[in-house]
């Protein structure tokens, strides 16, 4: 089982998600992530989804996407090179003794703080899982109030384009 990406270009109407994430499940597999948002195109959509699962049952799910009447184009970027990124919120429980401390680690993060209440931290943190998972742990012992991750979003790397 390896973390399969699918980049699924869609008409931007109502119930595209709902029928997409529902075939998905219909061949029981778990979306570990799933974002939606405009594309280049007016009138489409960008699905990135991220399942786990062996290659040929990917495939599957990829053709039986491609079959609906809203999917214009699926590319499963998993073998790929491709640049990906994840947004969180992280809301921080916050003491004068420990404020520097976080903030110190945001700045190795390369994160911001982005709200600053008497008590807690809002920091947002961009990059990829692992990053964001390395500064969820550090902040973890301060007490994590609140969290939102977007889960992937991917492209493909253009040509001639190094690591």
């Amino acid at each position: 089982m390896t973390k399969h990406t699918l980049v699924v270009l869609v008409e931007d109407r109502p119930g595209v998600l709902n029928r997409v994430a529902s075939l998905i499940r219909r061949r029981n597999f778990n979306i570990d992530s799933i974002a939606v948002g405009h594309s280049e195109l007016p009138g489409l959509s960008r699905m990135t989804i991220v399942v786990d699962g062996d290659t040929t049952a990917v495939e599957q799910v990829r053709k039986q996407l491609d079959k609906l009447i809203e999917v214009v184009k699926v590319t499963d970027i998993s073998l790929g090179r491709i640049i990906s990124r994840e947004l969180a919120l992280i809301k921080v429980h916050t003491t004068t003794a420990t404020r520097s401390e976080i903030m110190q680690i945001v700045d190795i993060f390369r994160a911001k703080i982005v709200d600053v209440a008497t008590d807690s931290m809002t920091i947002e943190a961009t990059g990829d899982e692992e990053k964001i998972d390395s500064l969820y742990s550090l902040l973890r012992r301060f007490g994590i109030k609140e969290l939102a991750r977007t889960g992937r979003i991917a492209l493909p790397r253009g040509e001639g384009v190094s690591e």
